[in-house]
């Protein structure tokens, strides 16, 4: 057999996407340009290539999406989904989100967080086990997220049911696209916050004046508010609940890694910065290309979809010594678990706010755990990689 003759990535290959790793490993040294030809797509899965197909905004466009299934769709995208828009808009629309998670507005948070983790794992402490995911990973994100943009408390549980449900896969098919961006439920809030303003990011966000593509000085449309506080709000809810989760699967893995935390917390920052590199929540972005491109010989045609795989890049052996080998205290290297470029995730200072606080909470009422593996779920999606059930077991 030739060299790269059985290498074949499929996105939608459930068995495949539950150890997607020495098959990254193979693109990288074997395939660095890779064609599906089943699925119509491209990838590059090396770091520096990852890096710069995120980077190049105008030759990789975001304007048809970032999700493979979404991009083949060639819909008309609706403006105010930032992720999913090309300059001028999304500069316009990033500059308004940003707002949203400023330092000082992050490190508000912060009290809250922790009482958030505390109000999950008290109840839990003398048990024999639980679910991380069901307990915290999937609670605390939402209530989060909610209590900075305004959903109800109410409705937050909800909202995050119908959030992961949209990314949800059946086994080698794509993702629905069929179905709406923005969640409706999201025009009741803006009504009743219009008439009794707070100071929370939805009032800011009905106020805040900008100066559009066109010249014209104005403030969001409704249809631009409740798109934009959607995409926020799931972003802000599937993500984080992942890395929490590979949190408490990895360290379980590594008993004296997670010892060594417990014992000493002020290692879980770097340790979270691991996480987001061996486990990337986010496994590929995906961009159109707007004009030929070459890479290693072969041209790339104008309106492929290209996928950066991340999960392939943040294990480069090219850039980090023992890529596959999980190490909490490894030096930290900038990875790309959060993108790169114009659409680097605004969210990132709050993720790693909210994993951090998790496992010091975590490691503070529980020093050690394993998980019950026959219990434990992964996620059946094509963009996102992570556990919808951890049960984990306490001694």
């Amino acid at each position: 057999m030739s060299v790269g003759e059985d290498i074949r990535y499929d996105p939608y290959d459930v068995e495949l996407n539950a150890d997607p790793y020495d098959m990254f490993r193979r693109l990288r040294q074997e395939q660095p340009l890779y064609r599906n030809e089943q699925h119509d797509f491209w990838a590059v899965s090396r770091f520096d290539d990852v890096e710069h197909v995120l980077k190049d905004h105008r030759r990789y466009s975001s304007a048809k999406g970032n999700i493979l299934e979404l991009i083949k769709a060639d819909i008309e995208l609706p403006p105010g989904t930032v992720i999913m828009e090309d300059p001028p808009a999304h500069t316009l629309h990033r500059k308004l989100m940003a707002r949203m998670f400023t330092p000082r507005k992050v490190a508000e948070l912060e009290p809250k967080i922790r009482e958030l983790c505390a109000q999950c794992l008290d109840p839990l402490v003398g048990s024999t086990g639980f679910d991380l995911i069901a307990e915290l990973g999937a609670v605390m994100p939402m209530q989060v997220i909610g209590m900075l943009i305004g959903i109800p408390e109410a409705d937050r549980a909800a909202f995050r049911e119908r959030s992961d449900a949209s990314l949800r896969t059946e086994d080698g098919k794509p993702m629905d696209t069929s179905g709406d961006f923005a969640n409706e439920k999201f025009v009741e809030y803006l009504d009743w916050r219009a008439e009794h303003p707070s100071d929370d990011i939805m009032t800011m966000m009905l106020t805040a004046e900008f100066e559009d593509e066109h010249g014209v000085t104005r403030t969001l449309t409704r249809d631009e508010m409740v798109l934009y506080l959607s995409v926020v709000a799931g972003a802000g809810n599937e993500t984080t609940t992942k890395l929490i989760g590979w949190g408490g699967k990895l360290l379980a893995d590594h008993p004296e890694q997670q010892a060594r935390l417990a014992a000493d917390p002020s290692g879980i920052p770097g340790a979270i910065e691991e996480l987001l590199r061996y486990e990337p929540a986010s496994r590929q972005v995906g961009r159109r290309v707007t004009e030929d491109v070459e890479w290693y010989g072969e041209t790339v045609p104008a309106g492929s979809v290209m996928l950066a795989l991340v999960g392939a890049a943040n294990r480069d052996e090219d850039r980090w010594d023992d890529p596959e080998h999980f190490d909490a205290f490894r030096p930290v290297v900038p990875h790309i678990a959060f993108g790169h470029g114009i659409h680097f995730c605004l969210g990132a200072a709050l993720a790693r706010v909210e994993a951090r606080i998790a496992l010091e909470e975590l490691v503070a009422r529980f020093p050690s755990w394993q998980v019950d593996h026959e219990g434990a779920r992964l996620a059946q999606t094509s963009t996102v990689r992570g556990y919808d059930a951890l049960p984990i077991v306490l001694p």
